[in-house]
């Protein structure tokens, strides 16, 4: 059964929030080294989706590094 008088929200802790990020750019980074791999074995649509997600993963990794600078300087 629940309380519901305590459904608090957890507290917001950013701290690791610049290790996190740094990990799924790294993360992201190996994923589009692999894929590249896999576009030499590829052809047709296939090389067409992986170009496609990689740059999508390109946008995602600037995005982040962007979100890291920011966070650092807070």
């Amino acid at each position: 059964m629940t309380d519901k008088h305590n459904n608090k929200p957890k507290p917001d802790d950013r701290s690791d929030n610049v290790e996190k990020l740094q990990h799924m750019v790294q993360d992201t980074l190996e994923n589009m080294e692999e894929a590249d791999e896999t576009m030499e074995f590829s052809s047709g649509k296939e090389k067409e989706n992986i170009k496609a997600k990689n740059e999508r993963r390109e946008q995602a990794v600037e995005g982040m590094r962007q979100e890291i600078s920011d966070e650092s300087k807070s």
